[in-house]
């Protein structure tokens, strides 16, 4: 495998250079599990349609649990990888392996059994019920496909590979569309044949990965022997992923309980919520992938005590970050319908969803920052930050003002599109005023000589 050294080269090549397969895989990945909203929008009606996106933002809640978890593999494994510490990277890799594996067998058994629960508990409209509980039974069934291929890609792009995970999730996103068609638009099974496709081509992908570790190796010895539950590194790795893992699982939870706000307003409402959900991940994606290439060349740079070079890394991340969001907001301002559009042909869908994309497309811009910001702690080793700032933000102001907005109105989105970027400035204020802080902190670790 092909592994960049973060510490060295001009930065802002560099990292874009790190985090362009970041972003082709995040597209990549987006765009298949879109494939089955999209799929099921062009051949089946709102019901199944809300039932795709109450389905999906229950399993992005899962699948952001298990990202945030496997990135304290990455932050752990670059942090050594810079430090030049070969045999603790094969430790801390073995430790993943087997602790990953315990974690996705015990989090698929959960959700089988309480999947029934949570759809109620999401106020999920009649209508829609059959094909929420379809979708995410089935898909809870690919837990651990889902666990298996974080974790070989967390391990690859903490080691400075993150070009093979981009093979990988391309080969799921042409098998799960293809199957999307086949399953829904050909043999007609709705929100099950959407599901059914997910799982396949995520099972499929994480073979594939995991025949790729096999085959390639590392430039290190590691073996079976390898493989084993080190109590001291498992402790570590779930220290920095646990709070990322809490961080990303609140705000998913947010979602899903602004998602039970709107399900109370109909199934035209609900609907138009789950297209623009899906809308936001594509358009986070940028911020998203650049922010996740900060995280782990801050964190080798951190192990190789290079504390100017970590600055210079969120400071180019920041601006590249800003070139994606800002397109997006003033494209979303005009033109939101041919956007809304892509998903579904209900017409009443296009333009309510259209209304709320207005306002929460300012949230673009936001994030460019506040991601940045979050990654460039966490490749120190502090998760615990950005966890309490955005539980602040997601908690203290984005549900109380999206109940708000729809006690205010019912009859539409608008308002309550402009909650997420009200909260999200909260959290970057707080984050401008920690930066301060964790300044003096490296300045007394470079007198150190750290």
């Amino acid at each position: 495998m092909k592994e960049l050294d973060l510490t060295q080269g001009s930065v802002p090549k560099v990292l874009l250079q790190f985090a362009l397969p970041f972003l082709i895989a995040n597209v990549l990945q987006a765009l298949y599990g879109g494939a089955d909203l999209f799929v099921v929008g062009q051949y089946d009606d709102a019901a199944s349609v809300a039932g795709v996106a109450i389905g999906s933002q229950v399993m992005q809640t899962i699948t952001g649990i298990i990202l945030g978890l496997t990135t304290g593999t990455t932050i752990l494994i670059a942090m050594n990888t810079g430090a030049k510490d070969d045999r603790k990277v094969a430790a801390t890799i073995g430790t993943s392996v087997y602790f990953f594996a315990v974690v996705g067998v015990v989090l698929t058994l959960i959700m089988v059994g309480l999947h029934e629960h949570i759809a109620r508990l999401m106020h999920t409209p009649p209508e829609a019920m059959a094909d929420t509980l379809h979708y995410i039974l089935i898909c809870s069934v690919g837990i651990p496909f889902i666990m298996g291929y974080n974790v070989v890609c967390g391990i690859l792009r903490g080691l400075g590979d993150s070009k093979s995970p981009l093979y990988f999730v391309g080969i799921a996103c042409v098998i799960n569309i293809g199957v999307d068609f086949l399953l829904v638009g050909g043999l007609g099974m709705r929100a099950a044949g959407a599901a059914t496709a997910t799982v396949l081509s995520q099972g499929i992908s994480f073979l594939a990965a995991l025949w790729f570790l096999h085959r390639r190796g590392f430039h290190f010895s590691f073996g079976w022997k390898d493989i084993r539950l080190d109590k001291l590194l498992s402790k570590r790795i779930v220290t920095l992923g646990a709070p990322i893992a809490l961080q990303d699982a609140l705000i998913n939870i947010s979602f899903l309980l602004i998602t039970v706000i709107v399900n109370q307003m109909g199934v035209i409402a609900s609907a138009s919520l789950g297209v623009v959900e899906k809308l936001i991940v594509f358009a986070m994606l940028p911020p998203t992938a650049i922010a996740a290439a900060v995280a782990t060349m801050t964190a080798q740079n951190y192990g190789a005590g290079l504390v100017p070079r970590m600055r210079l890394c969120l400071r180019s991340g920041i601006g590249m970050a800003l070139v994606f969001g800002v397109s997006v907001c003033v494209y979303a301002q005009f033109l939101p319908e041919t956007l809304t559009g892509i998903f579904t042909n209900d017409p009443a869908v296009v333009t309510m969803a259209a209304d709320y994309l207005r306002g929460y497309s300012i949230d673009c811009i936001m994030v460019s920052f506040v991601f940045c910001i979050n990654s460039y702690f966490s490749g120190q080793g502090n998760s615990w930050f950005p966890m309490i700032h955005s539980m602040i933000a997601t908690f203290l102001f984005r549900i109380p003002l999206s109940y708000l907005a729809g006690q205010l109105d019912q009859t539409d989105l608008v308002l309550m599109g402009y909650a997420p970027p009200l909260s999200t400035l909260v959290s970057l204020l707080i984050c401008l005023w920690y930066l301060r802080i964790n300044r003096r902190k490296l300045e007394r670790m470079m007198a150190r000589g750290r």
